[in-house]
């Protein structure tokens, strides 16, 4: 697109034949500049559009139109463009593009942010080819202030004038450029930006990268969606009249074109002959036919290319003469197959770059990709090395292919592209499989594995690295070796980031196969890791002794990076032990800022994030929320906000954030963040955000028991998740009556946590409050004869909670634990109560419900809270405190209310149905029946049961329980038992 177009310019390409005027789009194009603002004076509020549509069906044309529309209004424009490069996907190519016209119009503009974000020059197209320079704007895979670089070019840029922002073929988008628009869409702008993304709806299957994260888009605020429909047949012919009057039969146009814009003017162009193949490929080559034999020659050596191809590259690679190149060229464009677009030429459309690419010749596909491979090889600058991997490959030099592949990783990694760099080196291990691939590239494999094992854990693939370490490390020698440590190292890493993972020993392993002879870089990189194991473990005297001789060394060697790293980790276990007395934990904070900063300042932010991390799990711990997520949310900001949220302490921090949210009761803000998941993320952080969207579902009154457990091939991979998951399966079983599935839920967590955690895990406590509660709820609807049974069972959940809380030394049970254990307490005495099996005294009972309800409370669960009291106002009216349990109900039904907690608010509802009566003073005021009836009540069989019993019918036994229930100004069977063993009116 080009901001300005002269006589020869265009903003992704005119029409074939330039229809005059804007055919069967109108409608659409007041939408579109309705909700972008153009059409708007003043401060009216602006959306960003995704714009659908298959492919030729007018996309491009309603964004020329747009453009115009907007430049006349005096805004700004500046489009870039997405590029098919196949498996070898370059990032952020279509911000490159953008830049790059910024540049050219704004240059002091660009010059000023960059001069405050340096990260901004990493996007400029000299620094995106091989051979340039990166300089220390290329350090590092953060790339949150290359989005608050873009996000503040933007906002600049529009206070010269209202900017349009457009970003084409999205379904071709990287995933950076993906996380990239993510940012962009989510951000407020204090000065007019609009933006709009267009992409192929057609190409949106099922698996599509861009699928869900179209969904996730659509779902924001300040984003809209527009699907381009094909045009009506009218519209169709209005469009046949523009292009080619009289020449061509409009209704064959119609019935052949059906409504898709390209289409048509591909069918009038050709003249819609009847010898023409209805297959569009050979309908696009037939333009192609009527070139000349050199402008067809240069446009099939285009298309080797993609879509756009450089003018330098083309002449380099055809090596014809200057004038005849132009002449070549000149003849392709004039006849609408390649357009000029600055430096490159495009194909007018996609397609018909694929249809010249698939019309080639086998034999001559490959010495074409093997011209392209070595002109980008003798000359770096004119491509990238994902291009380069591509050309490479396709022409068969699978080492140049190999190496190219790594560099191009490399190149991803440096603008923070984890997700593709990962990808390249997934292809580039493909390649080097063949050892004879691997040894004619000369390249270090067990640095590769190394580098694509890292790449992998940043990226939130942490098994996916430990398998590919695994490969690696049994298929190199054992022994003492630099290349054998580092890969130890990283696979310790990567264990760190797994449940089942066992990073003591890998690093251990680590140190040991370092030689003796090996470079203070690499042994400091070990010392580093296995500091961090150490300190994770608690091994406070080694790790100690570790992390201090690590930073001698690296301090002697100037490596501060490394020295940050070390001094980060034994700061943080400080903090994590308390050592020194509780009185000194704040001060052990503050040293652990002080490390952070000095972290950042070397730039080593690995080492950041893992001591923020630190810094809000220790106020987690203390029950400071609001510090915790302060600390949390800055882990996801130094990291790169969406970009490397899948990093192990990114992810780490935003399920924390949303469990912390959950607790809290801000729940709007948790569901949020539950969602807008990125389309490549990996499936265990996932499936853990998923599983806390369900909890909070659930007690919404929603049914995700069966969810839940879909998700248990992830227990053993994510502990977390099998906590959670079975907090879940265990509600929905009781919710079903189901008290077998309850004890068998529980013992499975317990069995599938105590193999990689411990076996008296703190996690226990809260399983066995909702394993007891679950019993609770469904007691009187079980037969009394197994009522004996179910009381031993939760009595065993209470041995286990005292077990677990005895593991801890004083002042390590934190105010979530303390909270846990009082509930278990009051749901045993509950259950005892209800069964009427060692039954507690009425005030053991009410005082174990307040102090379960003081505890939530000094902890801060607002739901849990709700819950706690709910059940507490039930214990209290049934135990004849009304007034009381009508105040507590009323604080747990307007937390209840705002949550939106259903099962709660018809528990509550169910309490409040009856109305109070003065209660009984002495047994006399129920019939010997009455009471015979209320017996086998409280022993927990049905009206049908009571009836077969006593001879009566079911109708009489219904009419005596209402009678019951009315003279004991009890609100259910369960509370109606209660009284009467509290009067003694049974024994």
């Amino acid at each position: 697109m080009q901001e300005n177009p002269g006589p020869g310019g265009a903003m992704i390409g005119d029409m074939a034949q330039s229809a005059r005027s804007f055919v069967g789009r109108d409608s659409e194009l007041q939408t579109l500049t309705g909700l972008l603002g153009v059409a708007s004076k003043g401060d009216a509020r602006r959306q960003h559009v995704l714009l659908a549509g298959d492919a030729g069906v007018g996309k491009t044309r309603l964004l020329t139109a747009l453009r115009d529309r907007a430049l006349t209004d005096g805004w700004q424009v500046h489009a870039g463009h997405c590029v098919d490069f196949g498996e070898s996907a370059v990032a952020y190519m279509p911000f490159s593009e953008i830049l790059d016209r910024i540049v050219a119009d704004l240059p002091e503009v660009v010059e000023r942010v960059a001069a405050d974000y340096p990260a901004l020059a990493r996007l400029r197209p000299v620094r995106r080819v091989m051979g340039a320079n990166p300089g220390a704007a290329a350090a590092g895979t953060d790339r949150g202030q290359l989005f608050d670089a873009v996000h503040t070019l933007f906002e600049a840029a529009a206070e010269k004038a209202p900017l349009l922002v457009v970003v084409e073929d999205t379904h071709w988008a990287d995933q950076s450029t993906r996380d990239l628009l993510t940012y962009l869409f989510t951000r407020p702008y204090d000065s007019p930006v609009a933006m709009v993304a267009s992409y192929r709806a057609d190409d949106i299957h099922r698996r599509h990268p861009l699928r869900r994260q179209v969904g996730e888009w659509g779902r924001l605020p300040d984003v809209e969606r527009i699907v381009l429909e094909p045009l009506s047949d009218d519209s169709v012919r209005r469009l046949v009249h523009e292009l080619a009057s009289g020449k061509v039969d409009a209704e064959r146009v119609v019935r052949r074109a059906e409504g898709n814009a390209f289409f048509v003017e591909e069918l009038v162009q050709a003249g819609c002959d009847e010898d023409l193949p209805v297959d569009l490929a050979d309908l696009l080559l037939v333009r192609l036919d009527r070139l000349d034999g050199a402008a067809r020659s240069v446009v099939r050596t285009a298309s080797i290319a993609g879509r756009r191809v450089t003018h330098e590259l083309l002449a380099a690679v055809t090596e014809m003469k200057n004038d005849e190149l132009d002449d070549a060229l000149r003849t392709a464009v004039e006849q609408k197959v390649l357009e000029p677009t600055g430096s490159r030429y495009t194909f007018r459309h996609a397609l018909l770059a694929e249809a010249v690419y698939d019309d080639l010749l086998p034999g001559e596909r490959v010495r074409l990709h093997t011209r392209f491979a070595e002109v980008l090889k003798a000359t770096p600058g004119l491509g990238a090395a994902a291009e380069l991997a591509l050309h490479a490959r396709r022409a068969g030099d699978l080492a140049t292919a190999l190496r190219a592949r790594i560099a191009a990783a490399e190149e991803a990694r440096n603008v923070s592209g984890v997700g593709e760099a990962a990808h390249h080196y997934e292809k580039a291990l493909g390649l080097a499989a063949d050892p004879k691939v691997a040894q004619a590239a000369a390249v270090d494999l067990d640095r590769v594995y190394e580098r694509a094992a890292d790449t992998l854990i940043l990226a939130g693939l942490p098994s996916r690295a430990d398998a590919i370490l695994a490969e690696r490390l049994d298929a190199i020698p054992v022994g003492r070796s630099v290349g054998r440590a580092l890969l130890l190292a990283t696979r310790a890493e990567a264990a760190h980031s797994m449940e089942n993972g066992d990073p003591l020993t890998y690093s251990r392993d680590a140190m040991d196969a370092l030689p003796d002879d090996a470079e203070p870089k690499a042994r400091c990189g070990v010392l580093a890791v296995r500091t961090r194991m150490l300190v994770a473990y608690r091994r406070i005297e080694e790790a100690e002794a570790v992390g201090l001789e690590g930073i001698e060394i690296a301090e002697r060697h100037s490596l501060s990076k490394l020295a940050s790293d070390m001094a980060t980790s034994l700061s943080m276990l400080k903090v994590r032990t308390g050592r020194g007395g509780g009185d000194k934990v704040e001060g052990f904070r503050q040293v652990l800022r002080e490390t952070i900063d000095q972290a950042r300042r070397v730039g080593s932010t690995y080492a950041v994030s893992r001591g923020l991390f630190a810094l809000g799990r220790s106020y987690d711990e203390a029950g400071d929320y609001a510090e915790a997520l302060r600390w949390f949310r800055a882990v996801i900001e130094e990291t790169g906000g969406e970009s490397l949220q899948w990093s192990p302490y990114a992810a780490a921090a935003r399920s924390d954030i949303v469990r912390m949210q959950m607790v809290m009761g801000e729940w709007d803000e948790a569901l949020a963040l539950t969602g807008g998941n990125l389309p490549d993320a990996p499936p265990i952080p996932v499936a853990l955000l998923d599983m806390l969207r369900m909890m909070m579902e659930q007690a919404q009154g929603a049914s995700v028991g069966e969810a839940a457990a879909s998700l248990r091939p992830y227990w053993t991979q994510e502990g977390l998740i099998a906590l959670y998951g079975a907090t879940v399966e265990m509600v929905a079983a009781g919710r079903a009556g189901d008290h077998a599935a309850v004890f068998s839920i529980y013992a499975d967590t317990v069995e599938t946590l105590s193999q990689f955690w411990t076996e008296w895990f703190g996690g226990r406590v809260r399983l066995a409050v909702v394993a007891a509660s679950a019993i609770a709820q469904m007691l009187p609807s079980v037969p009394a004869v197994q009522w004996p049974a179910l009381v031993e069972a939760v009595d065993g959940l209470h041995s286990d909670g005292e077990q677990v809380v005895a593991q801890y030394q004083p002042g390590e049970w934190g105010p979530e634990g303390r909270a846990w254990a009082a509930r278990l307490e009051a749901e045993v005495l509950r259950v005892h109560w209800l069964a009427g099996i060692d039954a507690p005294p009425q005030e053991s009972l009410l005082a174990a419900w307040a102090r379960a309800e003081q505890q939530v409370e000094a902890y801060g669960d607002v739901p849990g809270l709700a819950a706690v009291r709910t059940t507490h106002a039930v214990i209290q009216r049934a135990t004849g405190d009304v007034p009381r349990s009508r105040a507590t109900a009323d604080k747990a039904r307007e937390t209840a209310k705002r949550l939106g907690l259903q099962p709660l608010l018809d528990e509550l509802r169910s309490l409040g149905a009856t109305a109070v009566k003065q209660q009984q003073a002495t047994p006399t005021a129920l019939t010997p029946r009455e009471r015979e009836i209320l017996t086998l009540v409280a022993a927990g069989r049905s009206n049908g049961e009571i009836g077969k019993q006593l001879f009566i019918s079911t109708k009489t036994v219904s009419v005596h329980v209402s009678n019951i229930l009315g003279k004991l100004s009890a609100g259910s069977r369960t509370e109606a038992a209660a009284i009467a063993r509290r009067q003694e009116l049974i024994s």
